[in-house]
């Protein structure tokens, strides 16, 4: 009910506040909103040629192809002057994210599609786990702890060996596999669910502590900074990792309050301290490395970790093939079976994906959200807040929204403020530090078709404030 009422707030008010600025005279266009494509420049105006300064004009007659570029100011966008059929179209700025209908083909091609492929792959071999008995296994290994923080999780249960997968594949940023293995988790969870169309509180737990995005590995962000020039690639990893996991700790203990879960429970204990062991294990090793070292560590250890769990799936289900047998099928008819069930929860999932990304688009080239971003950043510079973290909460406001948007205000932080500026290592560790809390809520709630998502929103984007603000002390405290 709240993300349906969320959705109709910014889909709503985002078309009225594009109405209105076209009436105001504020946009001279609308069209941008509905075709443009991010990245393209915004028609501003129409003039005739005789209406324009004389420069300009002699400028436009020299040119080959009719087009003058104004650079006045090197901090804002250029104008550009096109003359075609008697008249010059003034264009500035730059669309922020693509329009209603390129998204909608987008969402489809660039990411439903590639997900789809994902979830075949994994959801394959995810069979081969299920019928070779491993999946079978970790669970009753890993039972003692999740039944302490899922009680309602019967013992031994397979969701327990998926959600697993999925924790081990965000915290070495492995993103490709770590959705296949959440959604296989969900569905798992949605069989002991006694109310399908809502969030059991299993179902909510997994999902908090999913989108608090506890990373070890940040691969992604160390190889933006690179691409940037940063001198060190990979100094924001350990604020990465403490942001993350402070993040990681307020869902669990806001959830598990909620939830009024045992805290003191021993096996809890032992496989938090564990945890808690294995990060501080890995940023003493990583902290021993040069800069090389760092660079070679980071870019393969995940790599080396999701080759060896496909090895080990393929070289298990042949030693274990007898069981293959035992269920009438092969090890290969069992991997096809998985994948056709992943490309039929991708096709399930596309419409929740589309509707909230079409929203998200539409608030976006609206104008609305740069607005409130602009009003909150005033805020905190009236609060005496550096004007160099303020410059980077547009990356830690689109963050919850979309990750491609808050990517791109990462890079653009980073070449407009540099790769080592507070900025722009704030701005990497913003992006790293939490998911996408809409995206995530679309694409795992809809796989089961779940309406009622119950307190699961505001949960999430309470941890995603919490990250915010961790990233901001964190950020201060190392640079």
């Amino acid at each position: 009910m709240v993300l349906s009422r969320f959705w109709l707030v910014i889909f709503i008010s985002s078309i009225v506040f594009v109405i209105f600025s076209l009436f105001s005279g504020n946009s001279y266009t609308i069209d941008h909103v509905l075709n443009g494509k991010k990245d393209d420049p915004i028609l501003i105006s129409e003039k005739y040629i005789d209406q324009i300064p004389a420069f300009i004009k002699d400028s436009i007659n020299k040119s080959e192809d009719k087009t003058f570029i104004v650079n006045r100011d090197t901090l804002n966008a250029d104008s550009t002057y096109v003359y075609k059929n008697k008249v010059v179209k003034i264009f500035s700025g730059v669309q922020k994210s693509d329009g209603l209908l390129p998204t909608c083909k987008s969402t489809l091609l660039d990411l439903i599609l590639p997900l789809m492929a994902y979830l075949a792959f994994f959801c394959g071999l995810m069979e081969l786990l299920i019928i070779s008995g491993v999946s079978e296994k970790l669970a009753k290994v890993l039972s003692p702890v999740f039944v302490k923080v899922f009680p309602s999780i019967p013992k031994n249960h397979p969701s327990i060996s998926y959600m697993t997968l999925n924790f081990a594949a965000n915290f070495l940023g492995l993103d490709s596999a770590a959705t296949p293995f959440g959604l296989k988790a969900m569905e798992s969870l949605q069989e002991i669910n006694p109310e399908k169309d809502k969030a059991s509180d299993a179902q909510i737990m997994f999902m908090c502590l999913h989108a608090s995005g506890l990373t070890l590995i940040a691969t992604s962000i160390i190889g933006y900074r690179a691409a940037a020039g940063a001198s060190n690639p990979a100094d924001v990893m350990l604020p990465c990792i403490i942001t993350s996991f402070i993040g990681t700790i307020a869902a669990f203990l806001i959830v598990g309050i909620k939830q009024k879960i045992n805290f003191k429970s021993a096996s809890l204990v032992i496989g938090l301290m564990v945890l808690i062991a294995a990060i501080i294990g890995l940023l003493m090793y990583v902290n021993h490395l040069d800069l090389i070292g760092k660079n070679y560590f980071t870019s393969n250890l995940s790599a080396l970790i999701l080759v060896g769990i496909i090895v080990f799936t393929l070289i298990f289900s042949f030693i274990k093939e007898k069981k293959f047998t035992d269920a009438n099928t092969t090890v290969y008819e069992s991997f096809v079976v998985g994948a056709n069930n992943g490309v039929k929860t991708g096709v399930t999932i596309f419409p929740y994906v589309l509707g909230m990304l079409v929203a998200i688009s539409l608030f976006r080239n609206s104008g609305l959200f740069e607005i409130i971003s602009n009003w909150i950043a005033f805020a905190f510079s009236n609060m005496g807040v550096n004007k160099q973290i303020t410059d980077a909460l547009p990356v830690a406001m689109l963050r919850p929204f979309s990750s491609a948007g808050s990517r791109g205000f990462l890079i653009d932080s980073m070449n407009t403020f540099g790769a080592d500026s507070m900025t722009g290592r704030l701005s990497s560790i913003f992006q790293c530090s939490a998911e996408s809390t809409f995206y995530v809520i679309a694409v795992y709630f809809g796989s089961v078709n779940i309406k009622n998502t119950r307190y699961a929103l505001q949960t999430m984007l309470l941890v995603d404030l919490i990250c915010v603000i961790t990233a901001i002390f964190v950020a201060s405290w190392f640079f």
